[in-house]
């Protein structure tokens, strides 16, 4: 297996929609377990294709004891009239270092497909719900600081722009870098192969 880069927000293929996933290969399966790994290496709670450059409607998850994949899926959000929204904050590894509130659904069904391209049928809680919403919105070329409101949405923007996180998104890609460059072999930039790899 592989480590991924992860794509940081500036790059079009994270505003790019995904295409279907329509071949189940041994190929698509390994980006699968790719995917997997790459979360995993960079504490995620989700991955969408998009995130590692890859245009297909494809999303990882790993929350709490619940793992696995999403192909082509299809959100049903419990209607809101039966359930009050879940206020809680969210973050993303392609806006690494910010974190804001924002409501969503706390209970969601999910159908699709898993990387064999078998049907699945899930239904999601609380931060698994946020999870799938959340990368189905990557697959649709929505970042979460685009759902935000109001003011909210004006301090992200503005976090965003603001050098610091220049600075600290670009510590985060080299920290990411050496990880992708020890799953070589090798190591990427000196500077870079001590201390903590987040």
């Amino acid at each position: 297996m592989t480590i991924l880069a992860v794509r940081l927000v500036g790059d079009p293929v994270l505003r790019t929609p995904a295409e279907p996933v329509t071949r189940f290969d041994d190929a698509f399966r390994r980006l699968c377990a790719d995917m997997h790994q790459t979360m995993d290496e960079v504490d995620g709670v989700g991955l969408a294709g998009p995130q590692v450059g890859v245009g297909l409607r494809v999303f990882t998850y790993h929350v709490g004891d619940q793992r696995g994949t999403v192909c082509n899926p299809v959100l049903d959000l419990a209607p809101a009239r039966d359930l009050e929204p879940d206020p809680g904050s969210e973050g993303c590894l392609s806006v690494p270092g910010l974190s804001f509130a924002l409501p969503r659904a706390a209970r969601v069904s999910l159908r699709g497909q898993d990387e064999h391209g078998e049907p699945l049928s899930l239904e999601g809680e609380g931060l698994l719900a946020r999870c799938f919403q959340h990368e189905t919105d990557h697959l649709n070329g929505i970042l979460y600081v685009d759902q935000l409101k109001g003011e909210t949405r004006k301090r992200a923007w503005a976090s965003i722009r603001d050098g610091r996180f220049a600075q600290h998104a670009a510590g985060v890609e080299a920290e990411r870098s050496f990880a992708v460059g020890s799953a070589f072999g090798g190591a990427v930039g000196g500077a870079f192969g001590t201390g903590a790899r987040r």
